[in-house]
């Protein structure tokens, strides 16, 4: 018997698969009300529900998407959904359910058209996606050059296989501290640029940089910082010198985005 995750909720969920009960289900993913403002230069703002319509999936499977792109996260009492920095930059705008003050997020209709929504709801079906990046720079093109000429062949405690002992030290470490983490996870941008390691909980990517000497690959740090930097991604950056103090330095920078380590 499963029972409601929401706060303050003990309800059975009798739906298989689902952690809300059918009331909450109802109340955090109710398409947008019809309010002054609720309509953009842009078109029709849309609930989480209709933009999971037109890509043939729940509004659960969307809400939990938009959240896994970092453009949405859950407020600290736990229901409904706030755009973050990078969904209000995708136009998320803030609303609430009138009756019981749960907030939700609408967005403009050019969310369907977004590059970086249709290659997530690509992957996350598991199929071969096409909404590749036109825009790819040729610097960022080199740095997947250099990943394909490196195999992953360092095993981890885990089961991921990493390209170095540096991340392998650093892969290891999240993962005897409990932190559920992924490797070479895309950018939730249009460029295509690959993440070494990245946290759901905090929305937060983890770089090793293991070869700052040689000048091709300190120009390509310069031009995935900037991506970060443009993109207003929280980053935490790893280098030869932090890796016999990942026990000090990980732990510390990690707080910074609301992750404690025990």
């Amino acid at each position: 018997m499963v029972r409601c995750k929401a706060s303050g909720c003990t309800a059975v969920v009798k739906t298989p698969g689902h952690d809300l009960c059918y009331r909450c289900w109802k109340i955090i993913n109710r398409p947008a009300e019809s309010t002054s403002g609720s309509r953009s230069s842009n078109g029709e703002m849309l609930s989480a529900t209709k933009v999971g319509q037109k890509f043939g999936l729940t509004a659960q499977k969307m809400n939990l998407l938009l959240n896994e792109l970092g453009w949405t996260y859950k407020p600290r009492h736990g229901k409904g959904w706030v755009a973050s920095k990078q969904g209000k930059k995708q136009g998320g705008t803030a609303r609430e359910v009138q009756s019981s003050g749960v907030p939700y997020v609408v967005w403009p209709e050019k969310i369907l058209r977004s590059k970086v929504l249709k290659r997530a709801v690509s992957d996350f079906k598991g199929e071969k996606s096409s909404a590749q990046s036109e825009t790819a720079s040729s610097s960022t093109g080199e740095y997947e050059d250099f990943r394909k000429k490196h195999d992953a062949s360092y095993r981890c405690s885990d089961g991921h296989y990493v390209r170095s002992r540096a991340e392998a030290m650093v892969d290891n470490w999240l993962y005897m501290n409990g932190i559920a983490h992924a490797y070479e996870r895309k950018l939730p941008i249009e460029e295509d640029a690959i993440s070494d390691f990245y946290i759901r909980k905090g929305n937060v990517y983890i770089e090793f940089w293991g070869m700052e000497s040689d000048p091709k690959y300190a120009a390509r740090k310069e031009v995935k910082l900037k991506l970060y930097r443009d993109n207003d991604l929280n980053l935490i950056e790893l280098n030869d010198n932090d890796l016999n103090n990942l026990d000090d330095i990980l732990p510390k920078r990690l707080l910074k985005f609301g992750i404690t380590v025990n």
